[in-house]
């Protein structure tokens, strides 16, 4: 069995469409590739400052802390830096980076597989120099995670589409996947959806019409919906069953991330 480390870039994944991700589920993923978890640390900044000016800042903070203790995980903690810009506002700035770097190729002698999460393209090194070591990396990432970053690991998982790691949004579709197939001239396409974390836990065979998609409400061209095949766009979606076991997606839309409850805590 594999000796695995997890590393996890908590504000790219959150600030990026990974608010409220399941942190077991992490670990489930990992240990689904076959690897026994070691390591598993999470590298977040925090406002110190704040926390002792606000104390129901303090109070969220520290419960969301203990959520990612709960699960097993490890917490670096990198305090932000005060400044003033050129227009004399006070900023905010900090990031955990470096840390998570040093310690995961430290800790890299005693391991054989490392899950990063984050799409931060400055890790690109990072990941070849593991790799130079002879470990596996994997990539774990929402939005805008860098082409290079993703193409460098040794497998790239997209967390919107690993069931169950993010929770439900009620008022929107229930399945997310991508289209693999689409004839551009009849108006319809193939999706892939994940049915859980193992390499073949896939299902492609989920049919998608041009009618059944829609943004902003509006139907989209023949052109427009070949090219969510071409971008890869992850398309949020009910089923419907069908006869002969055969299924097809309804009320199709283009996944947006939420950040409203980023937000919310920002506040």
């Amino acid at each position: 069995m594999l000796k695995a480390g997890v590393f996890l870039d908590i504000e790219n994944l959150t600030r990026n469409g990974g608010w409220g991700m399941r942190y077991d589920a992490i670990l489930e993923l990992v240990e689904t590739q076959g690897a026994s978890v070691l390591r598993a640390n999470a590298y977040m900044t925090v406002d110190r400052r704040r926390m002792e000016e606000d104390e129901r800042y303090k109070a969220k903070i520290e419960q969301y802390h203990q959520v990612i203790r709960r699960t097993g995980f490890r917490l670096v903690l990198k305090q932000v830096k005060q400044f003033v810009d050129a227009e004399g506002n006070p900023r905010l700035a900090g990031s955990a980076d470096l840390e998570l770097a040093v310690e995961a190729l430290m800790q890299a002698e005693n391991l054989d597989y490392i899950l990063l999460g984050s799409g931060d393209g400055d890790f690109l090194r990072l990941v070849k120099a593991l790799q130079d070591r002879g470990k596996r990396v994997d990539i774990l990432s929402f939005a805008n995670c860098g082409d290079e970053l993703r193409d460098e690991a040794d497998h790239y998982f997209a967390g919107p589409l690993l069931p169950n790691l993010l929770p439900p949004r009620e008022e929107e579709g229930t399945h997310r996947g991508f289209m693999h197939h689409v004839d551009e001239e009849r108006g319809f396409g193939f999706l892939t959806v994940r049915t859980g974390y193992g390499k073949n836990d896939i299902r492609d065979d989920i049919f998608l019409h041009i009618n059944e998609f829609s943004e902003e409400g509006e139907q989209i061209n023949n052109t427009r919906f070949a090219s969510l095949r071409d971008k890869r766009t992850i398309i949020e979606f009910d089923i419907e069953e069908q006869e002969g076991g055969r299924v097809r997606a309804v009320d199709a839309v283009e996944y947006q991330p939420s950040i409203a409850q980023r937000q919310t805590e920002n506040d």
